[in-house]
């Protein structure tokens, strides 16, 4: 028996493995867009698995009939069943519809077309540009090159807003690209200092999702091609942000030696900026110094952090937005933290934890980051933990634990496990809730994170 999934696999000439598995992974992407389910984004296909779909020997489960209904704009019941002789030669964009469709189903079948060729439109989008490069075969055109700087732009913004899956392969691809052209014979001395900045911002995004997925020595790695491409660019904002970028790689591996010494290098750099970078690298210092118990760093670098922030003039880095610029937000978010790790127990402290919280509660903001937030309401539940409220503590980090699979990243699982930590204290230890508290932690940082397409 032929299926009606296997007669329009052949139509739509998907029949190889990577070919069909590139729009299995597509259509997985929609859906979870659509549907805010996010961890729907991480799947993936095996080659086993579409080969025993193909032949019948084995039905889709759970959520891939999901994605392959949502693929194909048809239930999952008709795609599995025998293929009426009609849908042999009929195509998703001519099928006709039946004297008893409902006005529904007609608009069921038009928004699956549509997202049918909205898939195939950006496809063909991405085949055309990798035309225009290979075009531009004698030197690197100006059309390539903007190509390059509107993908860097496009992804620095979205970079916080997105689960990482959703972007990851266009970054390693871009990067990909732009390291060809360094390393050939194409590129115009006028282009060099473009091109190894964009490599610069390419590297030290990807040290941010290698830090985001757990692997502190790839993002170090990724982070110290991003200085080399740095220097080579001349670019001595850029050289600054990339030691704040190995501070908070450091900060988060549990080296707050070696993130103290990263946050003063980058500031010392910097001298002279004016950007936001000047504020974050003041900010990272004194995070790590309160891991290190010293006080009197915390504040002062905190206290130089506000200075920098009242004569901070925009720059090209600010301009891109993301993880390239430091709003006043993330400032405060930072002050609270370092604050946090002090052992402070103070009532206005708890005042600024939840003002920090509240500068990230309108998602449309342009600087809204889903890291960012759920980082100030951990903040916030230690605040209120030492204040002696569980009950508070809990209701901070609610929204956090209700995070999906794909967008619990290293920082967040480790913002969360110094909550978990804290409620071991001996006032707590016979506590319901926070024997209750402390098991959800657990159970959210235990589940696979970040699952990213292969």
């Amino acid at each position: 028996m032929a299926t009606l999934l296997r007669v329009l696999i052949d139509q739509k000439g998907w029949k190889d493995h990577p070919t069909f598995a590139h729009q299995y992974r597509l259509a997985a992407q929609s859906l979870a867009q659509e549907t805010h389910e996010y961890s729907l984004a991480t799947l993936t296909l095996s080659d086993s698995t579409f080969e025993r779909w193909c032949l019948g020997k084995v039905k889709p489960q759970n959520d891939a009939r999901r994605v392959l209904a949502h693929l194909f704009g048809r239930p999952i019941t008709e795609l599995l069943a025998e293929a009426p002789a009609s849908d042999g030669t009929a195509t998703p964009l001519d099928r006709g519809l039946s004297t008893n469709a409902s006005i529904t189903e007609t608009r069921a079948d038009h928004g699956a077309d549509l997202r049918w060729m909205e898939r195939h439109a950006a496809m063909a989008a991405r085949r055309a540009i990798e035309f225009a490069m290979g075009a531009e075969r004698k030197e690197v055109g100006q059309e390539t090159l903007s190509y390059l700087q509107d993908e860097v732009r496009r992804i620095a913004q979205i970079y916080n807003r997105v689960p990482l899956a959703t972007i990851l392969d266009d970054l390693t691809n871009i990067q990909d690209a732009t390291f060809r052209l360094l390393e050939g014979d194409r590129t115009k001395a006028s282009q060099i200092r473009d091109l190894y900045f964009l490599a610069a911002l390419q590297a030290g995004m990807l040290a941010k999702a290698s830090h985001d997925l757990g692997d502190p020595h790839a993002a170090m790695m990724q982070a110290r091609t991003a200085a080399v491409c740095a220097d080579q660019a001349e670019h001595r904002g850029m050289c600054a942000w990339v030691r704040g970028l190995q501070s908070g790689i450091s900060y988060w591996a549990d080296r707050p030696e070696d993130a103290l010494h990263y946050a003063r290098q980058g500031a010392c750099m910097g001298t002279g900026l004016c950007g936001s970078i000047t504020v974050w690298l003041a900010a990272q210092e004194a995070r790590a110094a309160a891991l290190l118990g010293d006080e009197e760093t915390v504040h002062a670098a905190n206290h130089r952090a506000e200075h920098l922030r009242e004569r901070t003039i925009p720059d090209d880095l600010d301009a891109l937005g993301g993880n390239f610029y430091f709003p006043h937000a993330r400032q405060t978010y930072f002050n609270v933290e370092s604050n946090v790790l002090l052992g402070e127990s103070k009532a206005s402290l708890v005042k600024r934890a939840e003002e920090a919280v509240q500068g990230f509660s309108n998602t449309n903001d342009p600087h809204w980051a889903f890291t960012a937030e759920a980082g100030s309401r951990a903040s916030l539940a230690l605040a209120r933990l030492q204040m002696g409220n569980l009950e508070g503590t809990a209701e901070a980090v609610r929204p956090v634990l209700n995070l999906p699979p794909n967008q619990r990243n290293a920082g967040i699982i480790g913002s969360l496990q110094r909550v978990q930590a804290s409620l071991l204290g001996r006032p707590l230890r016979g506590s319901k809730t926070a024997l209750e508290l402390r098991e959800e932690i657990g159970i959210f940082g235990s589940r696979p994170t970040l699952t990213l397409p292969h």
